[in-house]
């Protein structure tokens, strides 16, 4: 599985996730960051990543849009300030969940038309 975090996510996250050997880009790294939010989701599905983001209306939107007309995304992972907030204390709680997630789906298409709160 490889990974990609929406420009909301701390880019910690991602590099402490490098350093356990996964592949994780940021949307802030790649300048994908100023992307509307569908052709972010196309970049991601180019490159096969699960997208993590904190735009869950948005994104559902698109998701079902693209389900109806046949179309696939390399996976959607939610989260919410109010469940796992967007800090630099909830660094490490993200590293644990989302490395624990991609080593129990290490396949390319693991979460390929899925969403998932890990």
């Amino acid at each position: 599985m490889k990974l990609a975090l929406d420009h909301h996510c701390p880019t910690a996250i991602a590099a402490q996730l490098r350093a356990l050997g996964h592949d994780v880009v940021t949307a802030v790294e790649r300048d994908w960051h100023r992307e509307p939010d569908e052709a972010l989701l196309e970049l991601c599905q180019a490159e096969r990543r699960t997208l993590l983001t904190n735009n869950v209306g948005d994104f559902v939107v698109i998701a079902r849009s693209w389900a109806v007309r046949g179309r696939s995304h390399a996976g959607l992972l939610f989260t919410s300030d109010t469940g796992l907030p967007r800090t630099r204390a909830a660094i490490g709680t993200y590293v644990t969940l989302l490395d624990a997630l991609m080593r129990d789906n290490p396949a390319p298409d693991a979460f390929l038309d899925r969403t998932h709160w890990p």
